[in-house]
Order: C-alpha cells, then sequence, then structure tokens
C-alpha cells in the first residue's frame, strides 16, 4: 500500500525536474509558443518602433479656414413606414483673405450634417477680388427670388450689410462695403445670391486702356474741317 501512494507523488516531481534542467531558449508557456512567444510579431518588441500602420505620421495640418453656421433647419421626408426626419445645415467656410464657400449637408444628427457642408463649401471655394479691402465696383445679381446689390465703400465705412450677407462678407476678407438685399428673405437663397454676385467681381490687375488724344490746338484749321465733312457723312449714312 505505501509503495502504491508514492508512485503519483513521483509523476508529480519529473515534469517539474524537467522544466528545470531545460534551456532557456526551449521554454514553454502555456499556449505553446518559445520564450520569444511574448515579443510578438516577429519576435521584435514593441519599444522603439515606428507607428502602426494608418496611424499619424507627424504633426497635424493646421487649417487656415474658419466656418460659420448659417442655418440649421429640420426637414422630414415621407416614406413607406412614415416620416423620416433629418437635419439640415448651410455652413460658410472662409479665410478673410479672398477666398470663400457655402456648403448645405443633410444628417440624422447636426454634427453629421455640419461636417458634410463643410466638406462640401472646402470643395467650393470661389476667389471673391479685393481692392483696398473693398470690391472693385458694384454689382448686382437675381438667383431665384433673391436679389442682392452690392456697391463699394470708402475705408472705415465698414461692412453694411445684414443676416447671412453679413456673415459671408466677413469671412471672405472684405471690410469696407454697401449691400442690399432686394428680393427673398429666405436664407439659402441669399446665401447662394452672394456667392454668384462675388463670382461676377472683375479684377483691377490689367491696365486701364489708352485714352483717345483730342486734337491738338496747333493743327490747322483745313484738316479740321476735312474731320467735321467726314463725320458729317457718317452721321447722314446712318440715318
Amino acid at each position: 500500500m505505501n509503495e502504491e501512494k508514492k508512485q503519483p507523488i513521483d509523476s508529480q516531481k519529473e515534469p517539474a525536474a524537467a522544466a528545470v534542467k531545460a534551456p532557456e531558449g526551449e521554454q514553454k508557456n502555456e499556449s505553446g509558443r518559445g520564450s520569444f512567444g511574448n515579443r510578438g510579431r516577429g519576435g521584435r518588441r514593441g519599444k522603439g518602433f515606428g507607428p502602426r500602420r494608418g496611424g499619424s505620421h507627424g504633426p497635424e495640418k493646421k487649417d487656415d479656414y474658419e466656418q460659420k453656421i448659417l442655418d440649421i433647419a429640420r426637414v422630414t421626408r415621407v416614406m413607406a413606414g412614415g416620416k423620416r426626419m433629418r437635419f439640415r445645415a448651410c455652413v460658410a467656410v472662409g479665410d478673410r483673405k479672398g477666398k470663400i464657400g457655402i456648403g448645405l449637408g443633410k444628417g440624422a444628427d447636426v454634427t453629421l450634417a455640419v461636417n458634410k457642408a463643410v466638406n462640401r463649401a472646402k470643395k467650393e471655394l470661389v476667389d471673391v477680388p479685393i481692392f483696398k479691402d473693398t470690391i472693385p465696383h458694384d454689382v448686382y445679381y437675381k438667383y431665384c427670388a433673391a436679389k442682392i446689390m452690392f456697391k463699394p465703400a470708402s475705408a472705415g465705412r465698414g461692412v453694411k450689410a445684414g443676416g447671412i450677407v453679413r456673415s459671408i462678407l466677413e469671412l471672405a476678407g472684405v471690410k469696407n462695403i454697401t449691400s442690399k438685399i432686394l428680393g427673398s428673405g429666405n436664407k439659402v437663397a441669399n446665401a447662394r445670391c452672394t456667392i454668384e454676385a462675388l463670382k461676377r467681381l472683375k479684377r483691377v490687375d490689367q491696365p486701364a486702356a489708352a485714352k483717345v488724344e483730342a486734337p491738338k490746338k496747333d493743327q490747322p484749321a483745313e484738316a479740321a474741317k476735312e474731320k467735321q465733312a467726314e463725320d458729317g457723312k457718317k452721321i447722314n449714312k446712318k440715318k
């Protein structure tokens, strides 16, 4: 009886002794891997290596564009099973240096709608010609039921505009201007009309055309009479 009881005790010591005698490189953990299994894929340690695939590879670039929410509305659509409610956002994006754009976005949440609108606005930026902190000339534009008129203003006048038009002009970088909304009060229509009006502005980079010089006083009287006669013939032919 004593011999039968000693056998299981000896059998328990044998694997422990084998584990002690085994070299370090051949030791195995419970998962069946060697000592290098804890170091990760390829036997490498996690320290001292670059970021994982898909991670950031440097400092993030700063976005110079400012955004402003012009309008947020709740819209519904009648479906087969009932009404579906969503949110619509109208956002303006600009850098205050002559670039401006607007975008519309819809989503189940306000944040989703705003993000969509910002991405669309950045894809549809417009260059606004600015001359001495104002626009170079007058402009009038009609978009659907919206009508807007812009006029340049002197320095120190400020932005004389209201509602959405003021927000768009400030983001575009125009500091002195006079405007008037003549048509509809719809915010989205006025925003689009403002952008279309700014597209119609022309730059003042090109030199002015040479003026036609008047005849000099020293010109002989006979030459002046000949010109008058030719002008009279042209007028008669037109009649």
